[in-house]
């Protein structure tokens, strides 16, 4: 995914009320972005760090600027929730994800389980149908390793078990972390902030759900998946 234009600098002053962060550009003006990222963000809201903004010409936008990367521990990271979905797709369609290669179509937020909407749907008439859920990680607290989730997610853990019932009828699940940090080597599931998620991960795991985890190249010019990374086998 590259940027339709140039991102703009400033240095984080704070991130509140979750959607909202206010920053001083590097021209000096003061503004406060949109901050699409509904988590706890944790260790990504130290005021002064580097972050980098996208601007949009729309005109019924009350915020024009949306925060899309930052600075943090020597690397980038990606923050924008919003973009994990397209990336993943982008990255089955380039063949870099060549776990998820060779099917005929992609299919983006397709209803299923219990009033759900899985974010991939892949099908083809030689495999059974895939259902791919993506999840953000963003969160580092050991250098190298990301985790997830950074805060209490039930609404993923609700994904990880309607997943497992898609295997059971026949269909092929897969949950993918996309790692948004360009300085992790490794993935683990944060079972301290999150024993829940870790259950239900382990549950789903053993129904056959299968997990794949890619970190992103990032710049201020463009951000996409490209490297598997390991898992680490959760203590739960």
């Amino acid at each position: 995914m590259r940027f339709s234009k140039p991102l703009v600098r400033g240095q984080l002053v704070k991130r509140y009320k979750r959607f909202l962060a206010d920053v001083i550009l590097d021209s000096g003006e003061a503004i406060t972005a949109h901050c699409a990222n509904p988590g706890s963000m944790l260790g990504l809201n130290t005021p002064g760090s580097l972050v980098y903004l996208s601007k949009s010409d729309d005109p019924k936008r009350k915020l024009p600027y949306s925060w899309e990367i930052m600075e943090a521990d020597g690397g980038l990271v990606g923050i924008n929730t919003a973009h994990p979905n397209g990336l993943v797709a982008d990255a089955i369609l380039d063949g870099t994800i060549a776990e998820l290669a060779g099917y005929e179509t992609l299919r983006r937020e397709v209803k299923y389980g219990k009033n759900s909407r899985v974010d991939i749907l892949l099908t083809s008439p030689d495999k059974p149908d895939t259902y791919v859920e993506v999840k953000n990680v963003h969160l580092m607290r050991d250098k190298g390793i990301a985790e997830f989730p950074d805060s209490v997610t039930s609404r993923g853990a609700k994904h990880l078990y309607e997943l497992a019932d898609m295997v059971e009828a026949g269909r092929r699940a897969v949950m993918v972390f996309l790692v948004q940090r360009t300085d992790c080597t490794l993935f683990k599931l944060a079972d301290d902030i999150d024993k829940a998620y870790a259950k239900a991960f382990a549950e789903a795991t053993e129904r056959g759900v299968e997990t794949l985890i890619y970190r992103c190249d990032i710049t201020p010019e463009e951000i996409r998946a490209s490297t598997r990374l390991d898992f680490v086998v959760p203590s739960v």
